[in-house]
């Protein structure tokens, strides 16, 4: 995007925005003019994301929701609507994963991936989906998928399974959409680094894994800016519709 004024006077919906890359997006989207809602269960964390925001003369606003209740998905959105304005652009980033072999997977673990990262996607997209086509607004939907939707990543086949229905997803939702100008697309990142996993890329098993990466090196949440930031734009967004983006220093095809 050439001018960061353009996402001024945008509303922003950021999901799982409490901490690791939805932290990072909503704070970065802010500081491009956007008016964010920054929305997740743990809000006394977005209390204290709106406070960094206010005092770099940002918007923030923080937003309690639990996607994987369409109830609260629904009042979520009613909240952000009568804080903020309609909601042009939807960063559709909540997620969690589990890291385990196929076999040692439990029925749990697997329901509350696929609740958060499936479902709750999902419902999250449609609520605001229809918003935006009751509105007339030509909005943009930006999933975070991943490169493990793509190609087996290591004891992570549920997360993988789950994000690769997020890719299928994002196919399905940018065609229904379209005739409305709704741009719905995916960013797929590779390995990158938050503070929910720095501990592991500073041990022996996570610095064999980076050894390992084409560039020998983890991302870091500003290496998606510049994706993110093409995607919600009002202009390239318009005519980018379906891409499935990775985002992942060339790990797929290692």
């Amino acid at each position: 995007m050439s001018d960061a004024r353009e996402l001024a006077g945008k509303t922003v919906l950021v999901t799982g925005a409490s901490s690791g890359l939805g932290r990072h997006f909503a704070l970065m989207l802010a500081r491009k003019g956007a008016r964010v809602a920054a929305a997740a269960r743990r809000t006394s964390l977005l209390e204290d994301l709106a406070r960094e925001a206010d005092a770099l003369g940002c918007t923030i606003v923080p937003v309690a929701m639990d996607v994987a209740s369409v109830d609260a998905i629904k009042a979520g959105v009613a909240e952000v609507e009568a804080a903020l304005g309609p909601i042009h652009i939807l960063v559709n980033n909540a997620g969690i994963a589990v890291q385990a072999k196929a076999l040692s997977t439990t029925e749990a673990e697997f329901d509350r991936v696929f609740s958060t990262n499936v479902r709750g996607a999902f419902f999250v997209a449609q609520v605001c989906g229809q918003r935006m086509i009751e509105r007339g607004i030509a909005g943009r939907v930006v999933n975070i998928a991943s490169v493990a939707g793509l190609v087996p990543m290591p004891q992570l086949g549920v997360y993988g399974m789950s994000k690769a229905a997020v890719v299928q997803m994002t196919r399905a939702l940018a065609i229904e959409w379209a005739r409305h100008g709704i741009s719905v697309n995916a960013i797929c990142p590779g390995y990158v680094a938050t503070d929910l996993n720095a501990a592991f890329f500073g041990s022996e098993a996570g610095q064999k894994i980076t050894a390992a990466l084409p560039k020998r090196r983890i991302a870091q949440p500003h290496d998606l800016d510049g994706t993110l930031l093409l995607l919600a734009s009002p202009e390239a967004g318009a005519v980018i519709n379906g891409a499935i983006i990775s985002v992942d220093d060339g790990y797929m095809h290692s």
